[in-house]
């Protein structure tokens, strides 16, 4: 197995596992920005109003995704299973 070959492998995992987190912290970015300002505005400081928001916005953020997401991570584990044996010579 070439030294580029093994980058390459990881390059892509690095890929894959940026395109899975990617939307979901997006989503808690944009949540907890909203919430922030809202706290701001408001001059409520409660903790759990930045914790909550965030938690079910990601939760909906994956359901609405997961389809997409497990296409992709098969996608890629597929591709991985179908290089094995080149890896080996």
């Amino acid at each position: 197995m070439s030294h580029t070959l093994v980058l390459d492998l990881a390059r892509e995992a690095l890929w894959v596992a940026l395109l899975m987190a990617g939307p979901l912290l997006m989503v808690a970015l944009l949540v907890g920005l909203f919430v922030s300002i809202l706290q701001a505005v408001t001059s409520v400081q409660e903790q759990t109003l930045a914790f909550v928001p965030k938690l079910f916005a990601i939760g909906i953020a994956f359901l609405l995704l997961l389809p997409w997401m497990i296409q992709r991570m098969m996608q890629y584990t597929t591709e991985v299973f179908q290089g094995l044996p080149g890896f080996a010579g």
